[in-house]
């Protein structure tokens, strides 16, 4: 495919998928973004120019996805409102984004025949027990259980639907949660690394037992360049790296990385229904299409991401006080 458009494409994990798609293939790319607050032109820097268009535009402008999708041999979209806490906050955004804007982006899909690739979530499936030995397959049923995960669930539905109803050309990929280069300080994991490097104590939603089931960013990226290829149309695939981690775990683990005692964070007020566990079972994946992780080592993927929000505090700074004073707001 030798022209991509990247919905979302200056967020975290839509810019790991554009840098991952320059450095491994021929592709043009481009990328539309609205730049919320999520998205961030730095993270596209350093692509050549000649292999990068950027669009600032929102995903439910009809009439701008009509001049785009017919340039292009195929869409990944990425963008969508991803943060719990803040769909806990004000739901709104998340219908507008993750329920409209897919519709909108899948009527352009339908008019102009575009291949379509639409990323989306593990929390769709709800939760699991902390002692259950199962993990989330592609049969599990959705059980949503916040505003986020289940506009991205209703937004699985209708890729499906379109599918089924339109024969639009599209696949569907649910991943777990991921870390490494490019996200936004109100994130987990970057939150608590930019915490310690400022000399501030991370902080441990409740008693820091919930599960996620941790992949790097540059191992979704090949994952669903791995599905864009060689996925079979109308299919779902859950993207995992058996990275299954409590959240205590992954704090103490970033302390001691940095050199500070394992126990120096501080229990906040749990998130209001905040899921236990999430683990995926990626072996359709592997089987099927003969994907493999690289970060298979999470705390060796884990110290590379803390190196580079080290050296990459110009890109962080500018927004860590105005996300930590609404956390603090929060009573987080």
């Amino acid at each position: 495919m030798s022209t991509l458009l990247v919905t979302g494409g200056a967020g975290f994990i839509g810019s790991n998928f554009v840098h991952h798609v320059i450095a491994n293939t021929d592709s043009h790319v481009t990328v539309l973004d609205s730049l919320t607050y999520a998205g961030n032109l730095a993270s596209l820097e350093g692509i050549p120019a000649d292999r990068l268009t950027f669009v600032q535009g929102d995903i439910t402008d009809a009439p701008l996805l009509d001049e785009l999708f017919p340039t292009v041999d195929a869409v990944v979209h990425f963008a969508a409102e991803s943060h719990n806490d803040n769909s806990l906050d004000d739901p709104r955004p998340f219908l507008d984004t993750n329920i409209v804007g897919t519709y909108t982006i899948l009527e352009a899909a339908r008019r102009h025949g575009t291949r379509l690739h639409h990323i989306s979530t593990d929390e769709v499936y709800g939760d699991l027990e902390l002692d259950d030995p199962a993990k989330f397959t592609e049969n599990t049923p959705y059980n949503p259980s916040s505003p986020y995960s289940s506009t991205k669930a209703g937004s699985d539905l209708l890729v499906r639907a379109w599918v089924r109803s339109f024969g639009v050309q599209a696949t569907i990929s649910n991943c777990s949660n991921n870390y490494g280069p490019f996200q936004h300080v109100e994130k987990f994991i970057p939150r608590q690394i930019t915490n310690v490097l400022r000399g501030e104590r991370p902080k441990l939603y409740g008693a820091g037992e919930n599960v996620r089931d941790w992949i790097h960013a540059d191992d979704h990226s090949s994952a669903v360049l791995t599905i864009l290829e060689r996925g079979v149309i109308g299919e779902t695939y859950l993207i995992g790296a058996d990275g299954e981690k409590n959240n205590k775990e992954v704090v103490e683990l970033i302390l001691t990385t940095l050199g500070q005692p394992a126990d120096a964070y501080d229990h906040v007020v749990d998130r209001p229904g905040h899921d236990l566990r999430y683990a995926i079972d990626s072996t359709r994946l592997r089987t099927e299409l003969g994907w493999e992780p690289r970060y298979v080592d999470f705390e060796a993927g884990l110290a590379a991401t803390i190196e580079w929000y080290r050296d990459n505090e110009a890109w962080w700074a500018p927004v860590k006080d105005a996300t930590e004073a609404r956390y603090a707001a929060q009573g987080q």
